[in-house]
């Protein structure tokens, strides 16, 4: 067991990704403090996987973009699972708009939740981790920090508000022994959806322009996880870790691996 009495906090343990989380890393004997905007409702079948694992679990519903609500449940936090050893940063609020018509209150809901709430979790858990000297700090990004969607275009200014704040973080939290890391994960199940534009081809055939034809799954982003969350990355610190399986690589659709028959 990896991560054996490590207390890790998840901070969207709803999603895919949370929920895969929350079963990836409680096999590997971690603790687990997760954010659940349905109160635990929607994440009922890990909540009784993480127990029956031994994982010591607390379910917390808040705000995360206020500062005063999450250092008052760090506070509370610790009385019954310790500190946050390692923080992973999984807000991934997708919506569709263009920068013509883009009403400015969705605009700010999407910066609050992917970039402002990431500020706020590294200030509260960092400045705890820095007393004690050592932690990680873990942001699931996107690929689209770099590349435009065509179809969100405050999603991509997100991500990328979040891959400057890990770099910043790194260099100043790290001196207290800190790591802070990012993983821009590419396309996953769904994405061809998500990301539907009338401007871009990117996700059209989206399988056949990754290299191999396998499309990634958040078991593989777990697994990344664990790699950053372990001694195993002592050395890892402001780095970007792109897992996509190659589709960033792709520029020429008549070039696809696209099987004749389809």
């Amino acid at each position: 067991m990896r991560l054996l009495h490590k207390t890790i906090f998840i901070t969207d343990s709803d999603s895919p990704s949370g929920k895969a989380l929350m079963q990836h890393l409680a096999g590997e004997g971690a603790h687990l403090l997760v954010n659940s905007t349905s109160g635990g409702v929607d994440i009922e079948a890990q909540r009784v996987y993480c127990l029956n694992a031994g994982s010591n679990l607390k379910v917390v519903r808040l705000d995360l973009c206020h500062s005063a609500e999450v250092m008052a449940m760090l506070d509370e936090a610790e009385q019954h699972i310790g500190p946050v050893d390692i923080l992973i940063h999984n807000n991934n609020r997708v919506e569709t708009a263009n920068v013509e018509t883009c009403a400015e209150d969705l605009f700010v809901q999407v910066m609050d939740d992917n970039a402002k709430s990431a500020f706020v979790c590294t200030q509260s858990v960092g400045s705890r981790m820095a007393k004690r000297r050592a932690g990680k700090i873990i942001f699931i990004s996107s690929i689209h920090a770099e590349k435009p969607t065509g179809s969100s275009f405050m999603y991509s200014l997100s991500r990328s508000a979040v891959k400057m704040l890990s770099k910043e973080a790194a260099l100043e939290l790290g001196r207290y022994g800190i790591q802070v890391n990012t993983i821009e994960l590419g396309p996953v199940e769904g994405d061809e959806d998500r990301f539907r534009s009338t401007l871009s081809t990117l996700y059209e055939d989206v399988q056949y322009k990754i290299p191999s034809t396998v499309m990634g799954t958040y078991n593989d982003l777990a697994e990344a996880i664990l790699y950053l969350a372990t001694d195993a990355s002592r050395y890892v610190n402001g780095a970007d870790l792109r897992l996509d399986g190659g589709f960033l690589l792709h520029y020429m659709n008549h070039k696809m691996n696209k099987p004749a028959s389809t």
